[in-house]
């Protein structure tokens, strides 16, 4: 039988390729939002990440299916307990993330399809107009997506715990972890003469600075959850953390800190690190890191009676970046980004 620490990983895997996927259009609506003008060199690159959705799909059908696997409480809770009890039933609970799911990649489809009529020559006031309705709702629907992901498959896997700003927390994180993988993708494809165009070696740094800006802001949305738990010492609360930073994950749970805060800050502080591709790469390698570590220790950090899945992180991990390369590659291949 397939413990459950082991079974976190595909977990992990389902967070990280959700994100990735939901990613790429959220960057290109904020920068067309803010009129950000380096939106042109990534904004192509960064939609053809929406090619992780079939992936991402595949992964929560496994995981709705696991039922107590993926998901310690069901068939636990009975009427009336729990702080949410309509919450906890697995067809409710299948039900929205499916249907959330099929609604996020209809109106980032949407998205893309009026960035690129928007982006012909020819484009006209109307198609213009279609853009940037489309382009204001993504945020929205965002927030709305990432919240309900954050809450079934990490907050909620401790039915009697909770914390309002756990979403915000996660939303934070895993656009920086985005971020910094932006940052490895587009120096790998530059590096290796793989892109039709290049990307000017200038959006290194602003890829930097937002890199910055995201880990403060997950410094500042973790302690404040940290501190609340911490100064309100209720003990249903204070159980979930206890439990990560001392018990059988308590190493993970330090290196989150430093591989997401501590080295980037100290790093991105400089400006010699956000103008040097390389120092700005081994950065985005450390977020990404933290930021898979951090999704784990949540996960499979529930119960502290797990192991270290090292075997089951390197061949679910080989999969899901064989698949997922396969499936990026071949959106680069029909948008004419790279050469055949």
């Amino acid at each position: 039988m397939i413990s459950y620490s082991s079974w976190s990983v595909l977990t992990v895997s389902f967070m990280v390729v959700t994100y990735l996927a939901l990613s790429g259009v959220v960057l290109c609506s904020v920068l067309y939002l803010v009129g950000g003008k380096w939106r042109f060199q990534v904004r192509h690159l960064a939609v053809s990440l929406y090619a992780l959705f079939p992936l991402a799909l595949a992964l929560l059908a496994i995981l709705l299916i696991g039922g107590k696997h993926t998901f310690p409480w069901l068939g636990h809770l009975r009427g009336g307990e729990g702080p949410m009890p309509g919450w906890y039933t697995w067809g409710l609970l299948s039900a929205r993330e499916v249907i959330g799911m099929l609604v996020i990649m209809a109106i980032w489809w949407l998205f893309i399809k009026r960035q690129d009529a928007a982006c012909r020559s020819d484009c006209s006031a109307e198609d213009t107009a279609k853009f940037h309705t489309i382009a204001c709702w993504v945020p929205f629907f965002t927030v709305l997506y990432a919240t309900m992901v954050s809450w079934d498959f990490e907050m909620t896997l401790m039915p009697e715990w909770q914390s309002a700003i756990y979403a915000m927390e996660s939303l934070v994180s895993n656009f920086g972890m985005f971020l910094a993988f932006m940052t490895i993708w587009i120096y790998f494809l530059n590096t290796r003469n793989k892109l039709v165009k290049k990307v000017d070696e200038y959006v290194y740094n602003y890829l930097a600075q937002m890199m910055f800006a995201f880990t403060l802001l997950f410094l500042y949305t973790h302690y404040s959850q940290y501190l609340i738990i911490w100064y309100g010492n209720i003990g249903v609360e204070r159980n979930r953390i206890d439990t990560m930073q001392d018990g059988v994950y308590s190493f993970v749970w330090w290196s989150v800190l430093a591989l997401k805060f501590v080295i980037p800050f100290i790093a991105l502080a400089f400006p010699v690190t956000r103008h040097t591709p390389q120092a700005t790469v081994a950065v985005a390698c450390s977020i990404v890191l933290g930021t898979v570590c951090e999704h784990f220790v949540w996960i499979a950090g529930v119960d502290n009676k797990g192991t270290y899945p090292v075997l089951s992180f390197l061949l679910v991990g080989a999969v899901t970046l064989a698949i997922g390369f396969v499936l990026v590659r071949g959106a680069l291949r029909r948008n004419q980004l790279i050469k055949v």
